[in-house]
């Protein structure tokens, strides 16, 4: 694998710690696989939607069309993607609006601990609070300066690049605030509820008291 790269990455929810090598047990990736469950969505701008809700500061529903949502202040992150299969591509530029411009937008009530992040078809993936809020989690329209590719979750997709990939979904549709912690799709079917790559958080059984609600 050579020598140590040196590349940026967070850990424990800061989302900003530099690192200079690849989290235990992953390798290193030339290029971006292709990994998805289910069907690529077919997308619609004409039907397409961004949702903010459930326990919002103004107990009201938030909406944005396509045109609308890609009209928001851009911004672009150096950052790596850490796939629990085990490959981590690295260095990468994501370009998109910031999770915290939609905090900001559409605040959450102050009860508010964790975010679902929904998705097509109905996949979703919980996010504490402090993860979805942390200066460099982006939901991005760009990789390395070109439009997302279908496959590859256009035309939009969360990155959270201090957790596994799976915590930032593919075609994202909205954001449901919570009160209380919720295990999304994998999270249900024995992923760790955190998924932070640098503690090797993969799966279910390796969480600790405090980690997620009971399966």
């Amino acid at each position: 694998m050579g020598q140590p790269v040196e590349h940026e990455s967070g850990e424990g929810g800061t989302g900003g710690a530099p690192r200079f090598e690849l989290p235990p047990g992953q390798r290193l990736q030339r290029g971006w696989p292709v990994t998805h469950y289910g069907p690529v969505p077919k997308f619609r701008p004409e039907r397409w939607e961004f949702r903010v809700f459930g326990a919002t500061a103004d107990g009201e529903k938030h909406r944005w069309s396509h045109e609308e949502f890609t009209a928001l202040p851009y911004t672009t992150v150096v950052a790596d993607l850490h796939c629990v299969t085990k490959f981590s591509m690295l260095g990468a530029e994501w370009g998109g609006i910031p999770a915290r411009t939609i905090l900001g937008i559409a605040p959450p009530a102050p009860a508010v601990t964790h975010v679902m992040v929904w998705a097509e078809y109905g996949f979703s993936s919980n996010l504490r609070l402090s993860d979805f809020a942390a200066e460099r989690t982006l939901f991005a329209t760009h990789k390395d300066g070109e439009l997302l590719t279908a496959e590859h979750g256009f035309p939009l997709r969360l990155v959270v690049p201090h957790l596994y990939a799976w915590k930032g979904p593919k075609w994202v549709r909205g954001i449901e605030y919570m009160t209380a912690d919720r295990r999304g799709f994998w999270e249900e079917r024995g992923y760790h509820n955190i998924g932070d790559p640098w503690k090797e958080q993969r799966y279910s059984y390796q969480e600790e008291p405090g980690d997620g609600p009971e399966l």
